[in-house]
């Protein structure tokens, strides 16, 4: 037990940023502009869900769900990292670090839930729409909703427990921006092999279990929309999927970047941008997919903005 107090860290250095040094006023607003316009935007689709009664329906809940994710991922890491810029020091404490790993696992765990449960609501309201009020009730939604959370918290807690058991033997640098797990695991100096075996365990049923599923979903909703004879009813039927078909191919596609790359391969500078991509871009980019490809989202900002003019004139 003395060995392993001398032994482990009190706080972790990130090197992500540590090959652009002279730019770090650039990079410090650049992060500060793209958290505003997560936060905003997302607080902006919140709002106009739970103002607006067009809005009140099952893809919309999730939707409302998938806008506090967003804010949450992104408030777990940008913060920290326009600290950093601010006080140009690039660290993190130990008890930190643990928590920025346990939130960003469990925000990150959630959503990929969430969009396999947004990707069944679809193929409820295309391929069974007689049932559709049923399968996707209230309580259906609440329940599906809690269970989401629910599942990325324990995944959470699970990784966060295991990695608190590591050693690092005075090595406190991490080839990042933010803490996660394959870079602290990479800095271990005892036995991680739990670790990666768990790791890749819960990469089955977080990460490849609900991207089959959403793949299987748009599977069936794309023989239901072939089998529309107006043109204009496939239109109709494929619009209402493409902003949450977009935004599944952006989550999962950067996930697979970020956790199943060759990492010996990748350089600091290309891991950093994986590492943005994955958590911090994502994000931003959701609330603008979901109210450019969105009529009826459009539509309510369109009276929100009218109603609050009038009010003003």
């Amino acid at each position: 037990m003395g060995v392993r107090n001398q032994t482990q860290v009190v706080e972790f250095v990130f090197l992500g940023f540590s090959g652009i040094p002279n730019s770090h006023l650039y990079l410090f607003l650049s992060f500060l502009a793209i958290y505003l316009v997560t936060v905003l935007g997302n607080l902006m689709i919140f709002t106009l869900i739970q103002l607006d009664s067009s809005l009140q329906s099952p893809m919309y809940y999730f939707l409302s769900h998938l806008s506090c994710l967003d804010i949450s991922i992104s408030s777990v890491t940008v913060p920290k990292i326009l600290v950093n810029f601010l006080y140009q020091r690039q660290t993190i404490t130990y008890n930190q670090c643990m928590a920025q790993m346990f939130f960003l696992m469990s925000f990150t765990g959630t959503e990929a839930a969430l969009l396999a449960v947004m990707a069944y609501d679809r193929y409820a309201a295309i391929c069974k729409p007689l049932h559709y009020s049923h399968l996707m009730n209230s309580k259906a939604c609440t329940i599906l909703a809690f269970a989401t959370w629910v599942w990325g918290f324990l995944d959470s807690a699970l990784h966060t427990a295991l990695s608190s058991k590591l050693s690092f033997c005075g090595v406190n640098q991490i080839n990042h921006i933010f803490c996660d797990i394959p870079p602290l695991m990479k800095i271990s100096c005892n036995d991680a092999h739990i670790n990666q075996l768990a790791t890749h365990i819960a990469s089955l049923f977080v990460g490849v279990a609900p991207f089959l599923f959403t793949i299987l979903s748009y599977l069936f909703i794309l023989c239901s929309i072939l089998k529309i004879d107006s043109t204009t009813g496939k239109r109709k039927a494929f619009s209402t999927c493409a902003s949450h078909l977009t935004v599944v191919i952006i989550y999962f596609g950067d996930g697979v970047l970020n956790y199943n790359h060759p990492g010996a391969s990748y350089s600091l500078e290309t891991e950093t941008l994986v590492s943005t991509m994955y958590c911090i871009i994502p994000p931003m980019l959701n609330p603008l997919i979901y109210s450019l490809r969105n009529k009826e989202v459009k539509g309510a900002l369109k009276k929100v903005l009218e109603s609050q003019r009038k009010v003003y004139l």
